[in-house]
C-alpha cells in the first residue's frame, strides 16, 4: 500500500513557474512508476508525465513537453513536477499516481494508487 500527498500547488501569473511535490508513504517507492495527471474543470482526468522507477527514463505529453519535467528522489520517497513558461489552459487540480507496472505509461488504468490532489491557477 502506498499514500501520496501532493504540495506546491497555488496560484501563478502565465509565464511563471511552479514546483509540484508528492511525498509517498511506505518503504516499496523506489519500485513504483510515478506519474502526474491533471483534471480541469469539466473535463476528463489526463496524463501529464511519468518517470521510471529508477529515473532513467521519462515520458511527457506533447501539451507540456519543453515546459514541465518530472524527477525523483527515492531517498526521500518523493516525486517532482518542475511547472515553467505556464499557460492558462494549465489550470488544473493535479494528482500524482502511483503505478506497480512497471511501464511508463501515460493510460489511467495502469496506476494502483492516487493522491488527493493539488490546484494550480494560472491567471493570464
Amino acid at each position: 500500500q502506498v499514500q501520496l500527498a501532493e504540495s506546491g500547488g497555488g496560484l501563478v501569473q502565465a509565464g511563471g513557474s511552479l514546483r509540484l511535490s508528492c511525498a509517498a508513504s511506505g518503504r516499496t517507492f523506489s519500485i513504483y512508476t510515478m506519474g502526474w495527471f491533471r483534471q480541469a474543470p469539466g473535463k476528463e482526468r489526463e496524463f501529464v508525465a511519468a518517470i521510471s522507477w529508477s529515473g532513467g527514463s521519462t515520458y511527457y505529453a506533447d501539451s507540456v513537453k519543453g515546459r514541465f519535467t518530472i524527477s525523483r528522489d527515492n531517498a526521500k520517497n518523493t516525486v517532482y513536477l518542475q511547472m515553467n513558461s505556464l499557460k492558462p489552459e494549465d489550470t488544473a487540480v493535479y494528482y500524482c499516481a502511483a503505478s506497480r507496472s512497471g511501464l511508463v505509461t501515460p493510460y489511467l488504468s495502469r496506476y494502483d494508487y492516487w493522491g488527493q490532489g493539488t490546484q494550480v491557477t494560472v491567471s493570464s
